[in-house]
């Protein structure tokens, strides 16, 4: 089994400040791209708003998150060993899962590929914030 990525927050709380720490990132990163638009003053005004800062925030937490990956066999003998509601997305039939755990929320999901793993990761991370973090944050 493979691990990557930086926040697997135990409680909620770490969950938050792990969210909040990205914040500066992510308002730098939106400054950065507007300016490598060539955005004047005004256009900067008039379109970067804080939902499109928010959505950084959210793309940049998400893309952290911690993932395990591993063919489906290790991915079943976790879960039999699991302490948590897995939600399970995609085919049943391939034979590789990526997964994240949330502690804090006493749930994981999960994501079946076969053979695209970094679109199958980043989906996953956008899976795993939409349904454990998003309310929660």
């Amino acid at each position: 089994m493979e691990r990557e990525g930086v926040f697997e927050p135990e409680t909620l709380e770490a969950a938050r400040e792990a969210y909040e720490s990205v914040g500066p990132a992510a308002k730098t990163a939106v400054r950065e791209t507007a300016t490598a638009m060539d955005f004047d003053r005004e256009e900067y005004r008039d379109r970067v708003t804080g939902d499109v800062v928010e959505t950084a925030r959210d793309a940049i937490f998400a893309s952290l998150l911690v993932v395990r990956v591993a063919d489906r066999d290790a991915f079943e003998s976790w879960r039999e060993e699991a302490d948590a509601d897995v939600t399970t997305l995609g085919s049943p039939d391939v034979d590789r899962v990526v997964w994240h755990v949330a502690p804090a929320a006493d749930t994981a999901v999960a994501a079946t590929f076969q053979a695209e793993r970094e679109a199958a990761v980043a989906t996953l991370r956008r899976q795993a914030f939409g349904r454990v973090y998003r309310d929660r944050l």
